[in-house]
């Protein structure tokens, strides 16, 4: 069922054949920041894919949700639009809705979005943990269909409590012996869950730390349901690093499909007062000839990619001849790749790229290239390596006539099921 084929209906009568995931994405995540105006956590790359990005992936793998919606800050929609480039694509994924200033109030602002659905189940998720499996999911909806109103998953306590006033001694240990840790998501009858957050709003209630704190205020039971001790939120600076070493080490752990793409191109000069390449305006005394921009750079990326998936080339998807693609910026192209490597599960290991010509200077522009690449393909920056040469005034770039840009792209690709493995 796609996004699109919700039915409308009344809080009051649920619909009995949808269940959506509510993903609270619009905090600031200082915390896993470097400085009050850097990226918040949930836009972070672990993996070399951003957290919120794996989180809505994770969730949209469990068959048995009909739909996601995210809430965001409304100031980092550039940043939504990147991390979810290419799944966008997905019927699932609901249009993001505006937060608000607090977590309660960005909750209340979700599930007033999905008000008009009317689903049966919502389950509100953090965006910051992007380790959620299949299997937390169905033992939630398992116990919401058994007649559960409202749940938490959640993980007993296997560490030993100390409690400290003052961070410095131990007044006492704990007993852990009954205690659980809590996690997300919480799920719950919907037409529930929103008559009690909208109570607590009203009643000026804006402490609650949780979706079952306000389900407990409201008078509604709350049960338990499994949780997985690999459901980490991810909080801190450290936590994006363990994360991104879990990733690693379960990257290396897997039978890969690694592939070599090369890709080529040239344009010749033409008139006009600066060139594109990488993704930038560069000024020079002539400009490139081109049905497109005429980015030799990222033309030659794409059909990297685009030969290391074996998947034809820039040519055969946008066609010269196609007047669609008069005047067009190439990064779509280029993003067209990367969402199809995307598409097949697959990762890009590395982008490495050598300009050949004679002017203009590519050095003085080298940099900010791999930064435009990197945003493009949604890679870090060290893993995309820009190159310039001449030909030694050998040649149709040696004689100024055009410029010239050769490509390679490393791409690692799950083996299919019964494809054979090393």
């Amino acid at each position: 069922m796609s996004a699109t084929d919700l039915h409308a209906g009344n809080p009051s009568k649920p619909n009995q054949r949808i269940t959506i995931a509510l993903v609270v994405a619009a905090g600031r995540g200082l915390r896993a920041s470097g400085a009050v105006d850097d990226v918040p956590k949930q836009y972070r790359s672990i993996g070399g894919v951003a957290v919120l990005r794996r989180t809505v992936t994770a969730l949209l793998a469990a068959a048995r949700i009909d739909a996601v919606c995210v809430v965001i800050n409304p100031a980092s929609r550039t940043a939504y639009d990147a991390a979810m480039s290419g799944l966008v694509d997905d019927p699932r994924l609901m249009p993001p809705v505006a937060g608000g200033s607090t977590r309660q109030a960005s909750v209340l602002a979700g599930l007033e979005a999905l008000a008009p659905i009317a689903p049966r189940f919502v389950l509100i998720h953090d965006a910051a943990r992007p380790f959620v499996t299949t299997a937390v999911v169905d033992d939630a909806l398992a116990r919401l269909e058994a007649g559960a109103t409202a749940l938490v998953a959640a993980v007993p306590v296997a560490d030993t409590l100390k409690r400290s006033r003052d961070g410095k001694m131990v007044e006492a240990t704990v007993a852990r012996d009954g205690l659980w840790s809590a996690q997300t998501p919480q799920s719950f009858v919907f037409s529930e869950i929103l008559k009690a957050h909208r109570a607590a709003a009203q009643a000026g209630r804006l402490d609650f730390t949780d979706d079952a704190a306000v389900a407990e205020w409201a008078g509604l039971s709350c049960g338990l349901s499994a949780g997985d001790p690999g459901n980490i939120k991810i909080t801190t600076v450290a936590d994006l690093a363990a994360a991104d070493r879990r990733l690693t080490m379960e990257e290396a752990a897997k039978p890969q499909d690694v592939r070599v793409g090369t890709g080529y191109d040239v344009h010749a000069f033409a008139p006009g007062t600066a060139v594109v390449l990488g993704g930038l305006s560069i000024d020079h005394d002539r400009g490139l000839k081109g049905h497109s921009d005429a980015d030799v750079v990222l033309h030659a990326l794409t059909d990297a990619l685009l030969g290391a998936l074996a998947e034809g080339d820039i040519g055969q998807h946008f066609p010269p001849s196609d007047p669609r693609w008069k005047g067009a910026a190439s990064d779509r192209f280029l993003q067209f790749a990367v969402d199809r490597v995307r598409a097949r599960g697959g990762r890009i290991a590395h982008l490495d790229v050598t300009v050949v010509c004679e002017a203009p200077k590519i050095g003085p522009h080298r940099a900010a290239m791999r930064g435009s690449i990197a945003e493009i393909c949604g890679l870090s920056v060290d893993r995309v390596s820009v190159k310039a040469t001449t030909s030694e005034r050998l040649g149709f770039t040696g004689r100024k006539e055009g410029i010239a840009a050769l490509a390679t792209a490393t791409v690692a690709l799950p083996f299919e099921q019964g494809e054979m493995t090393p």
